[in-house]
């Protein structure tokens, strides 16, 4: 049975008179429960106020699947008091870290006392809006690091092609380049007049100008290279597939390696076929420079979209273009975009540039465009659209999803609430954006929903 003494070791019962203290431990249920078991789960059902007389319990929540630690209760200590008050899940998971010793009160004889004196009511109180801000402070970090962890692993996986592409194009080009060097040197000793050489020169050059300028027919572009590997075997050329692609992709056409092999077909040396070999590595070799400055190119816009989407280089408060925020932030989406989901794009052309912390504006951003890929599970149509109206820019992001239901809707941006299972978000997104619009920029976020489309509207200040 508890002990009126063993209550006291906690200032809450302090004030409560002994009859009180007595009629608590009567009511008051024991449990044990050995190290490492579990008192209860983060979605559980609320249950009682429990009063820890010995031992220690760890507290932990799940988020993107991993159990985190958020703290602890040392014995002497009381917990329950939050869900009691709420009438909402446990919001965190309870295991003992020792053997530890509880006693549970229901919550009606909870808020008896709660009720009855008011030292003990203030002094609950007291202690939840402690646990509430350290609780709201540690997910609001957790909310931001997911966000930064999803951008990160979404930037990688779009760094990874460009990047792979770049490696195996510098690969590929340096043997080519050696082997392409072997063959003017076996050219070169055959002394061959100077118009000649300049023949096979120019068809080069305008190879590499259709090549650079992809000013090829891709339609004609499968029949040239038929039409090129069937003259190349007929020609006799060994692994004739090998060099009629990129051939065709330069526009070579077979009249034209007719009149440049012409001298060469009766010649016993590896000449006969060198210059076509020559042409087709050449171009092999300006296609592969090509991709893999496309890659390094994709790569430094990818960096630039990082930097900008974080103003890394800007002071805390500047002046925005609302547009490059945007797709700023559907770049580093695109890894989910991609798989499945349409994005539409409304953008009105007359949208000034607003002063605005571009950080904090750009998490609105990516809590609002990963909340609608999540709503229409990676298929449907993501919308954007941009407005002036009246003193404000307005920005709309809406989506195909199946919609957010009527009975929760009015719960959408208070803390801790959230329509995913327990440890895929923390009830905090939508919390963050409203406070990042209303008192950091002073404008407003609504929202309309039904089956099929979900609208979520910013609207911003234009500075005057």
């Amino acid at each position: 049975m508890l002990c009126v003494k063993e209550l006291l070791k906690l200032e809450l019962f302090q004030k409560l008179p002994s009859n009180r203290l007595d009629w608590i431990c009567d009511r008051a249920r024991k449990i044990q429960i050995s190290n490492g078991e579990t008192l209860f789960n983060e979605g559980d059902p609320n249950g009682g106020f429990y009063i820890l007389i010995s031992g220690e319990i760890g507290i932990t929540r799940q988020s993107e699947g991993l159990e985190i630690p958020i703290g602890k209760n040392v014995a002497p200590a009381f917990f329950g008091e939050i869900q009691i008050l709420t009438d909402e899940l446990v919001p965190v998971t309870l295991r003992a870290l020792t053997d530890c010793i509880i006693y549970e009160i229901s919550g009606e004889d909870f808020l008896e006392l709660l009720h009855e004196c008011r030292d003990f009511e203030r002094t609950i109180f007291r202690v939840v809006e402690r646990r509430l801000r350290g609780l709201e402070s540690f997910l609001r970090n957790r909310e931001k690091m997911a966000a930064l962890g999803t951008l990160a692993a979404g930037l990688a996986h779009e760094l990874n092609n460009p990047a792979a592409a770049l490696v195996r194009s510098l690969r590929d080009v340096m043997p080519a380049l050696q082997e392409l060097e072997r063959m003017n040197l076996v050219y070169g000793q055959r002394n061959v007049e100077e118009e000649h050489t300049q023949q096979w020169k120019q068809v080069r050059e305008a190879g590499y100008n259709a090549i650079i300028n992809n000013s090829i027919d891709l339609v004609a572009l499968s029949d040239r290279e038929e039409e090129l590997l069937e003259w190349l075997e007929d020609y006799g050329v060994e692994n004739a597939w090998n060099l009629a692609e990129p051939l065709a992709s330069a526009g070579i056409e077979v009249e034209t390696l007719q009149k440049l092999t012409d001298r060469w077909k009766e010649d016993p040396t590896e000449l006969r076929d060198q210059g076509l070999r020559w042409l087709a590595l050449s171009f092999d070799v300006m296609s592969t420079i090509k991709s893999g400055l496309r890659g390094a190119e994709r790569i430094s816009q990818l960096v630039q979209s990082m930097k900008s989407y974080s103003h890394l280089d800007r002071g805390v408060q500047q002046v925005v273009d609302v547009h490059e925020g945007l797709e700023d932030t559907l770049r580093l989406f695109s890894y989910k975009i991609k798989q499945g989901i349409e994005v539409r794009r409304s953008y009105a052309a007359n949208i000034p540039k607003i002063l605005a912390y571009g950080s904090e504006l750009n998490q609105v951003w990516t809590n609002l465009i990963d909340n609608a890929i999540d709503a229409m599970a990676g298929k449907g149509i993501l919308e954007i659209t941009t407005c002036v109206d009246n003193k404000y820019v307005r920005v709309e992001v809406a989506d195909s999803g199946a919609g957010i239901p009527p009975e929760v809707q009015s719960r959408i941006f208070e803390p801790f609430y959230t329509t995913k299972g327990v440890g895929k978000g923390s009830g905090l997104g939508l919390d963050l954006v409203r406070r990042i619009l209303e008192n950091r920029h002073q404008g407003t976020i609504s929202f309309e929903s039904k089956p099929g489309l979900t609208a979520f509207t910013v609207c911003l200040p234009i500075p005057r």
